[in-house]
């Protein structure tokens, strides 16, 4: 933070360093959250904070600067990526991969709802969230108030919507004409990051087939885990390493100056205007950051899991409770209660205990154990 106040930043002489550090700083907080996705149900709360920081430091910001940064060799190359296909959702997807290859497999992992959304309710209101924070990333990472930040937010909104119909299309087809709210929602994100790439390089049409097409070949890699062995339960790779790898390849095929030019100076041509190298362009940054980040986060898990104190994850006990038991104190999901061998009440009369183990019967609100042989 030494000298970053006034001065005009990097990226536009416009925006001041500090403004542009905030707005930078969200993004490596993003990226962050999205790769701890992978120690789901099963890891620690402290050493993820401090393989948060170890891999910020190490592994997003180099990619960061490579692909952002006017001396970043991807800069120079040029790859296109004009709101962090690589840099957040390539390296996050390959990041948890790896964190949960470490971890190991869930002991839970061959019941039913451990493949299951807990909350359809919270998983639509989550998305809802995120789409509308999504138009601030990508919208808002051209750094400036052309039309070329306009076409973005447009294209967001676009990928979004036809991720979406793609997903549910899939679903359509594999689940005997039915319908999924989840679905939908995953096919909602699949298109956000389809399209986070490309945004300020192609047009409205391009965003609706990156979209779709991002939510398609994302959609059927549904079973991704099972078929590499990993349990990767919260689909961290599936979503953002799937979908950046196939949104960062999309948009060295739809890439236009017509719509790059839009901010008077950017020149992106893709191969949709003759220039077919930039899809080699695009699988080499696909390349160098999938092996970067899946290596060093490997590396880094490896290293914390043999500190004393920093064992990665919980005990088969804890898993099995649930993480709330263990690492918070008061913010349990659910009620738990129902599990504890403890004495049921009727009206105020103490019944018979029921044998360990046996949860208690909820009748008309009140609780009642079930005793031995009944």
């Amino acid at each position: 933070m030494r000298d970053v106040t006034a001065a005009p930043s990097v990226a536009s002489p416009f925006i001041p360093d500090i403004v542009f550090c905030l707005y930078q700083m969200m993004f490596c907080a993003c990226t962050v959250q999205i790769v701890i996705g992978g120690s789901f149900e099963r890891g620690r709360i402290v050493p993820s904070l401090v393989f948060a920081f170890i891999w910020a430091t190490i592994v997003y910001c180099p990619i960061a600067s490579w692909d952002w940064n006017p001396n970043g060799w991807l800069y120079k190359l040029p790859s296109l990526d004009y709101a962090g296909g690589g840099p957040v959702h390539i390296s996050s997807g390959w990041a948890a991969l790896a964190y949960a290859f470490v971890l190991g497999k869930r002991k839970t992992l061959g019941e039913k709802p451990a493949k299951k959304a807990h909350n359809t309710t919270l998983v639509f209101l989550g998305t809802v969230l995120i789409w509308f924070g999504w138009f601030g990333f990508n919208g808002g990472s051209a750094l400036n108030g052309t039309i070329r930040a306009m076409v973005a937010a447009f294209n967001t909104n676009t990928a979004a919507s036809t991720g979406a119909i793609g997903w549910v299309l899939v679903d359509y087809v594999k689940h005997g004409r039915k319908f999924s709210v989840v679905g939908a929602c995953e096919g909602v994100i699949a298109g956000l990051v389809g399209i986070t790439p490309a945004a300020g390089y192609v047009s409205v049409w391009a965003a609706a087939l990156i979209g779709f097409l991002t939510a398609i070949c994302v959609s059927l890699c549904q079973n991704i885990s099972d078929w590499i062995g990993v349990d990767e339960g919260l689909d961290v790779f599936k979503l953002h390493g799937i979908g950046g790898i196939v949104g960062s390849f999309l948009t060295g095929v739809f890439a236009s100056s017509s719509v790059s030019m839009l901010d008077g100076f950017t020149l992106a041509p893709g191969g949709i205007d003759g220039n077919g190298i930039q899809v080699a362009k695009q699988l080499a940054e696909i390349a160098a950051i999938s092996s970067y980040s899946f290596i060093v986060s490997s590396v880094i898990l490896f290293t914390l899991k043999y500190i004393p104190g920093m064992h990665l994850r919980v005990t088969e006990e804890v898993e099995l409770a649930g993480l709330d038991m263990d690492q918070f104190f008061d913010e349990q999901i659910g009620d738990r209660t129902i599990f504890e061998p403890t004495e049921g009440l009727v009206e105020g009369i103490s019944t018979s205990t029921s044998t360990p183990g046996t949860p208690p019967v909820v009748a008309g609100g009140v609780k009642v154990e079930q005793a031995n042989g009944d």
